[in-house]
């Protein structure tokens, strides 16, 4: 099932949505097969109102990997700013991503591909 991922700032949380609706509310998920989205026209307003709205998100697989089996695997730190970037991106080197066999988006808000 192809679902899509985005951080609910409200929330403090991951919103699942699936075909157009909100399913699910999680602290941390892992997806296979992701695609990482950002849509030009809400970036587009979040630059000109200069207030967050839902543009970017993370589509991919639900999969389950344990703690143990992914605090093992080497992994890279991935991240969003709409006032920085127009993609997401590695952090460590600032390049465009658009694409990772695994991802897990963790209960702190942050992003890792493995």
């Amino acid at each position: 099932m192809q679902v899509q991922v985005y951080r609910n700032l409200h929330r403090n949380c991951w919103s699942v949505r699936y075909n157009g609706h909100v399913i699910n509310h999680t602290d941390s998920v892992d997806l296979k097969n992701a695609k990482l989205v950002v849509q030009p026209a809400g970036r587009a307003r979040v630059l000109r109102e200069n207030r967050k709205n839902v543009h970017a998100y993370i589509q991919g697989t639900v999969t389950l990997l344990s703690n143990d089996r992914y605090n093992n695997i080497p992994k890279q730190k991935i991240a969003y700013n709409p006032y920085k970037y127009d993609s997401f991106v590695l952090v460590d080197t600032e390049k465009p991503i658009a694409y990772a066999n695994n991802i897990r988006l963790t209960d702190n808000g942050e992003v890792y591909m493995y």
